[in-house]
Parts: C-alpha cells; sequence; structure tokens
C-alpha cells in the first residue's frame, strides 16, 4: 500500500482572546435574570478546565440579539480569514505554494457557505482552476480526524498529489441569548473558535505516516450531538450525559477499530484525544486505563482554546508532534453521528 505522510501543520485563532473570568462575567449578565438556576450553574465555568479562548468576534457583539444573517455575515468573513491563515502557514511550512495543491478538504459545521470556504479563497490562495474541492460539512467535534482519514485516501488514491486539508469552525457564532437552555450555558463555558490546516503526499518527507483510518458509529445516538436549526441559526445538540456513555462504550469500540488494523490497545504508545471538555477527557483516560492526567497536551489546548470542534484533534496533534511523536500513535475524535473517528499514525 502506498504510504502518506503528513508534511507540515498549522494552526489559527481569531485575535478576540477571552479570557474565562470575562466570559462568567458577560454569562451572567446575560444569563442570571432569565435562568433562575444560572447561580447553582456557574461552578460549570470554573471547572470546565478552560482558561481563555479565542473568539470571532469581540465580546460585547455577543450581548446583543443576532439574526441568522448576523452569524452567516462573521461566518463568511471570518471563517474565510482563518482558512486562508491556516492554509497559507502550511503550506510555507511545506515549501509549497496554493497553485501546487491538487486537491483541498474543508471541514467546517458551524457555518453554511455557498460557495464553499475553499472555493471563495480561490485567488486569494492562488489555487489552480483545476484544484478538486471537496467540502465536508456536519462531521462536528469528529471533522478534524474523519477529515484527515479522507484526505489521506485521497493523497493514496492518487499518488505524487498534493492534498490540502483545512478545518475552520466558529463555535461562537452558536452562541445565543433566544430560547435558553442549560446546553446553552455549558456551551458558553467550553467551546471556542479556530483552524488547522495540514498537507498530505505520497513523498519520502513528512514528520508521521498514515498507517491506519477507522470509524465506529453506535446505532440509535442521533439525540446525542448535533444542530437544531431556527430562526436564529444552528443551535447546540447534547440530549445525552456524554462522560458516562464514553466510560461505557468507548474502549470496546476502539478495540473493534484497532482489530481492522491488527492492533490492541496496549500496541498504542499515545493516544491523542479531541478533548470535547474536561469531563470528556476524565472519561477517555478512564476507560483506557491510562490513568488521571495522562492527557496532558489535551488539558493544555482545552485550557488555552476551549473546545473549537473539528480543528481541536489537530491542535493536540500540532503540540505532540512538537515535542516529538512516540512510534505509534492514535488521533481520535468523538463527534455527531453519534461517531468515534480515528487516526494512526507512525512517527517518521
Amino acid at each position: 500500500m502506498t504510504a502518506v505522510r503528513l508534511l507540515s501543520l498549522a494552526t489559527a485563532t481569531p485575535p478576540n482572546v477571552i479570557d474565562q473570568d470575562d466570559v462568567v462575567e458577560a454569562a451572567t449578565q446575560i444569563f442570571s435574570a432569565r435562568f433562575p438556576a444560572f447561580s447553582r450553574m456557574t461552578p460549570v465555568f470554573h471547572h470546565a478546565g478552560v482558561r481563555a479562548r479565542q473568539m470571532a468576534r469581540p465580546i460585547d457583539w455577543y450581548l446583543k440579539p443576532r439574526t441568522w444573517p448576523d452569524r452567516a455575515q462573521v461566518y463568511d468573513e471570518v471563517a474565510l480569514d482563518l482558512f486562508c491563515e491556516a492554509a497559507e502557514a502550511a503550506l510555507v511550512e511545506a515549501g509549497l505554494t496554493g497553485r501546487e495543491v491538487d486537491t483541498i478538504v474543508t471541514v467546517s459545521t458551524t457555518g453554511i457557505s455557498t460557495p464553499s470556504l475553499e472555493a471563495r479563497a480561490l485567488t486569494r490562495m492562488g489555487f489552480r482552476p483545476d484544484v478538486a474541492r471537496v467540502p465536508v460539512f456536519g462531521l462536528g467535534c469528529a471533522g478534524g480526524v474523519t477529515g484527515l482519514s479522507l484526505a489521506a485516501r485521497l493523497a493514496r488514491a492518487q499518488p505524487g498529489s498534493i492534498v490540502l486539508l483545512v478545518c475552520v469552525e466558529l463555535c461562537s457564532l452558536a452562541f445565543r441569548l433566544e430560547d435558553l437552555t442549560q446546553t446553552d450555558i455549558i456551551s458558553t463555558a467550553i467551546f471556542g473558535d479556530g483552524a488547522a490546516a495540514c498537507v498530505l503526499w505520497t513523498g519520502p518527507e513528512g514528520f508521521a505516516e498514515v498507517t491506519g483510518v477507522a470509524e465506529h458509529t453506535w446505532p440509535d445516538t442521533l439525540d446525542i450531538m448535533g444542530w437544531r436549526v431556527d430562526a436564529t441559526g444552528l443551535g447546540v445538540v447534547l440530549a445525552r450525559a456524554l462522560p458516562p456513555f464514553i466510560s461505557k462504550e468507548i474502549k470496546t469500540a476502539m478495540e473493534s477499530m484497532l482489530a481492522t488494523q491488527g492492533l490492541a490497545l496496549e500496541d498504542v504508545d499515545r493516544f491523542l484525544c479531541h478533548p470535547g471538555g474536561m469531563k470528556v477527557i476524565e472519561a477517555i483516560e478512564g476507560a483506557f486505563d491510562l490513568g488521571q492526567g495522562a492527557l496532558d497536551l489535551e488539558r493544555e489546548v482545552l485550557a488555552d482554546h476551549g473546545n473549537m470542534s473539528s480543528p481541536t484533534a489537530l491542535f493536540v496533534l500540532d503540540r505532540a508532534r512538537r515535542r516529538g511523536l512516540p512510534k505509534r500513535t492514535v488521533l481520535s475524535a468523538l463527534g455527531p453521528g453519534f461517531t468515534a473517528s480515528t487516526v494512526t499514525l507512525a512517527a517518521a
């Protein structure tokens, strides 16, 4: 089988850095008069594991009611800027230009843009008119890992081609004042905005080789995670307690996914996981018997950026590769479906 390698990886975030204390102050201003139980929920912000996050707009923008067109306008502007910033950085690290890209996989679930972001970036990035475009919507937090899996398959299908993966999410556009629920408050405590990009090819250089990919979707779990759509835009759906589900189900699913590659849990030197939240991190550590605190890079990314949905796992991978990847790593994420997605990497 043709070897596919990760040639580069880059991340980007918006310039508006919001401290968690500022979020608590703003959330109190927004929610306390309209949600009687809010005072009992403020510990959620302090125990979320988030110190700061970066958001598409300054915090005052979120304190006023916003329509779907308002949110869509911000998405078109900020998501495009982040797409180009992350993509350009990944191409520079790879020693490439936009004109040398053959396929672009764009992953985003927090906004809708047609034409999609890579088409809007065509001239700005110098992509060729014949570049293949693969926009992907609906993967949520699993999008970075599933997108990497898809990009690897496309690179393998056309040896010698250059595949650019870009994940962009503006989770903050789902913050809302209308129809306030407990889920909205929890979302406000953990979500941020960001982008990540990487270049894959079948050439000899790269910091890691993709040696396997796998997914597992649990039947009858559509209500665990997703979007609700109404007049104000996209709103978060978290209908079930996720950490208990992970504690019960993730180990068996991971064993099944690894078995398709002839591997077992003990063959993996490091699991790099999408940090969906502090309780999710702790649930994964417990399920895999990793020991509390083992997922340290995941905690770092969550603390510095919040949960950015699809790019977040790639932020974790970026920190891991800068510190030195072990021989075998499994990058994993969970998202709407409800689906677990994995990519197995061998260090170069």
